[in-house]
């Protein structure tokens, strides 16, 4: 206890108020401006990888389906395939990452046009992705692949001019401390002094991240995880304090309220734009985010609803973060692999609509979910998914003004266009052959002189 009490003093003591500093209060905290880079990256990968990567079935939450809840499909799982005395612990030294490539992974994400990538360095089993002094033997540096994966990835992303962001789930399932605060009702702070705390401010020194995506935070309050105090210390004497953005999981009741950009909940998608940044995370696999061996095609998002999905996320004011699981060696799926790349292809061509645009005042056509909008200084975008019958684009919302340019990206030549309704525009697409467009799915008008 005088070693947990000491740990408290000094991550606590690192918070000095002053004037013109953040102090450990939500008021405070959420008053910090985000810096800019994220709003402008608009699209980032996810990656769920870790000890839950070796069973590869049911979900990321295999450890807990199977211990805590004991549910019958996870129980017949094991059953079948491992023998009676065989432990989670005992799949960690089969995460082998023998194929991992950080820097074909690296290219790949860069191909996807992503620009920030968020890895998970601890899931909820507690297993971490380096070596940190208080998870001896639970790391990927003392068992399985013998590597401090977090560095070995962030150097590779980095290389290409990409944003690295390190996912870190603040509770541990089975991890004795914490389960001797839980019984205590949250009224001592043994796990969050001895674990949670250490291994944020390692994170932070040792690999300076752009993100902080913090989980696990729903079971207790602020002032049991300490996240405040943390907060400040990062926004006002970290190596990041100008750079880095944090969500909103950092306690019970905190999402959608405090953080630099709300998730609010996984998949999160409002109807309506929103006062605050937010990011919607979503994964390629509907079911899961970690890998599973047993996953069909059919549960998984084809390239039209990943595209679709971004474009509403971008309208709305969003980041889009997708998610992908690597296999327990350390390889990226193939079909995984082609989503990505598709949307990079779209981006390639429709990046200008995407990447640090603006929600207009419109943000989609109000009888259809088939037309969004973005804005740029210059422009106004219409992104529409579904191509007309008949050829012609009809947008009730644009009010022409004067010198009206109408181009569709990825398509040389002007639009001609009319006049639609009281004030909108009806736009003649291009006549060409089916196959013969850049890209299959959504399509961008850039509409110059429109208001």
């Amino acid at each position: 206890m005088e070693q947990v009490s000491g740990w408290a003093l000094l991550f606590t003591a690192l918070v000095i108020p002053a004037a013109g500093r953040y102090t450990p209060d939500w008021s405070s905290l959420d008053s910090r401006p985000l810096p800019s880079w994220f709003d402008e990256a608009k699209f980032g990968v996810f990656l769920h990888w870790g000890v839950f990567s070796v069973p590869s079935f049911g979900s990321e939450w295999f450890w807990w389906h199977w211990e805590a809840e004991g549910q019958e499909q996870y129980q017949k799982f094991m059953q079948k395939n491992y023998p009676p005395s065989f432990t989670y612990a005992d799949f960690a030294p089969q995460f082998t990452a023998e194929f991992f490539d950080p820097e074909s992974w690296a290219e790949l994400f860069e191909a996807a046009g992503v620009r920030y990538v968020v890895l998970t360095t601890k899931h909820h089993e507690g297993f971490t992705n380096w070596k940190t002094p208080v998870s001896w033997n639970w790391n990927s540096v003392d068992t399985g692949p013998h590597r401090d994966l977090v560095d070995d990835l962030g150097q590779a992303v980095r290389k290409r001019n990409l944003r690295y962001g390190l996912y870190h789930s603040l509770l541990e399932w089975f991890h004795p401390l914490y389960l001797m605060d839980k019984k205590n009702g949250f009224k001592t702070q043994n796990f969050v002094f001895g674990k949670t705390m250490p291994e944020l401010y390692d994170l932070v020194l040792r690999y300076k991240p752009d993100i902080i995506w913090s989980d696990g935070d729903w079971e207790a309050p602020d002032t049991y995880w300490n996240s405040t105090y943390f907060l400040s210390w990062l926004y006002n004497d970290s190596p990041v304090k100008d750079t880095v953005v944090v969500n909103d999981r950092w306690c019970k009741d905190c999402s959608c309220r405090h953080g630099g950009f709300f998730n609010c909940a996984d998949k999160f998608q409002p109807g309506t734009l929103p006062d605050h940044k937010w990011e919607m995370c979503t994964s390629i696999d509907t079911w899961s985010w970690g890998y599973r061996r047993n996953m069909q095609t059919s549960q998984l998002m084809d390239e039209s609803r990943i595209i679709s999905d971004l474009v509403h996320t971008v309208s709305l004011g969003g980041n889009y973060l997708l998610n992908v699981g690597p296999t327990k060696d350390g390889m990226i799926a193939p079909i995984f692999q082609e989503r990505l790349r598709a949307v990079g292809k779209w981006l390639s061509i429709n990046g200008e609509a995407i990447y640090s645009s603006k929600p207009w005042r419109v943000q989609k056509e109000n009888d259809t979910d088939s037309v969004w909008y973005t804005c740029s200084n210059t422009s106004v975008y219409a992104i529409f998914l579904q191509w007309p019958e008949d050829n012609v684009l009809k947008l009730p919302s644009p009010i022409p003004a004067s010198n009206i340019n109408v181009t569709m990206l990825g398509i040389s030549g002007t639009l001609k266009w009319e006049p639609y309704a009281d004030k909108g525009l009806s736009i003649a697409l291009p006549y060409v052959p089916s196959g013969a467009l850049p890209m299959e799915a959504a399509w961008t008008i850039r509409l110059e002189g429109v208001k």
